[in-house]
């Protein structure tokens, strides 16, 4: 059976979606994000990359959080490879995306190594919302390159900002960082495991904050979400 018919008894002919609702919907979501650019700009040259490097960084990683964690563990003074290593384990989820997005988009393979780039929080959201095949691949399309021109290019606004400004710090505009992530992950928290996860990362992170070199507290707050499982696996309880 192809992936085509297999399928089809998804997605319903009456459940159509109007292409212009779809286009919509998609520009909404990759205007509202893509603005955010602008505090991961002001946010990595403030750690002391220069405009090229961050530039660089939303061009080829293209995927907030994993960008907001590397400019920041670095701002804190951590290892670039513990750095790294903290944005890695962060952009591993866009790999479960594509998992999806290959079987409901189902493009030629041809396609696939570009669409990847696309392939995040925003665009899995928008595509995986829609009720047939052509409005998943619409709303994909215009939401990553909405997302993926107006993210580079409000970073590279807020790069030069930051350094004509000077001291971000002397702003505080280091905050706009943590700001900006926490505004993305708290829709995302719909679950009581999802919150218990997220809290349990929180202390973690904080309360290793001044013991351990800076990036690793990421890495370890990462634990939380096997540490969550496991507890709730011992139990025997579902998600409330």
């Amino acid at each position: 059976m192809t992936e085509e018919t297999a399928f089809a008894d998804i997605w319903a002919d009456d459940g159509d979606k109007p292409d212009a609702a779809v286009v919509r919907d998609a520009l909404g979501v990759g205007v509202a994000v893509g603005l955010s650019g602008f505090a991961f700009g002001v946010t990595s040259a403030g750690s002391g990359l220069t405009l090229p490097q961050t530039c660089l960084l939303s061009l080829l990683v293209f995927t907030g959080a994993s960008q907001f964690a590397l400019v920041g563990a670095l701002a804190g003074g951590g290892n670039p490879v513990t750095a790294a290593a903290g944005a890695l384990f962060l952009g591993v989820r866009n790999a479960f995306y594509g998992l999806r997005l290959s079987q409901v988009l189902a493009l030629p393979r041809a396609v696939r190594p570009f669409a990847a780039q696309w392939v995040i929080d925003e665009t899995a959201a928008v595509a995986l919302a829609q009720p047939t095949r052509r409005a998943a691949r619409i709303g994909f399309a215009v939401t990553g390159l909405s997302l993926y021109v107006l993210w580079n290019l409000t970073t590279l606004l807020g790069a030069l900002g930051a350094e004509a400004i000077g001291d971000t710090d002397a702003w505080g505009l280091d905050a706009a960082g943590p700001a900006v992530f926490l505004a993305l992950l708290a829709p995302m928290l719909r679950t009581g495991t999802e919150r218990t996860v997220a809290g349990l990362a929180v202390v973690l992170g904080l309360g290793l904050l001044p013991v351990l070199p800076a990036g690793v507290p990421v890495l370890v707050a990462a634990l939380a979400a096997p540490a969550v499982l496991w507890a709730r696996g011992r139990r025997g309880t579902g998600d409330r």
